[in-house]
């Protein structure tokens, strides 16, 4: 069964979309959703980043939209009046 949350996303546009959240009952991750990965240089075995490996509870890609909501509009910034 999915577990679900609603979320709000700026871009590409103001918008409000359904998601799946992890499992937090999930003994592999433990409701993280997954797990970060360091690996190293394979010539210098030094440091090169971190992956994040999802877990299989659930799919970070499920989403929907719901509602797109209106970009708010924003007053001119400069005025022609001196400061004081």
């Amino acid at each position: 069964m999915p577990r679900l949350r609603i979320r709000y996303s700026a871009w590409p546009r103001p918008a409000l979309i359904l998601t799946d959240t992890p499992n937090p009952d999930c003994p592999g991750c433990h409701g993280d959703g997954g797990w970060n990965r360091d690996y190293g240089d394979y010539d210098t075995g030094e440091y090169a980043g971190t992956d994040w490996d999802p877990c299989d509870c659930w799919n970070e890609d499920r989403r929907w939209l719901l509602l797109p909501l209106p970009r708010r509009n924003r007053p001119a910034a400069g005025t022609d009046e001196p400061p004081f």
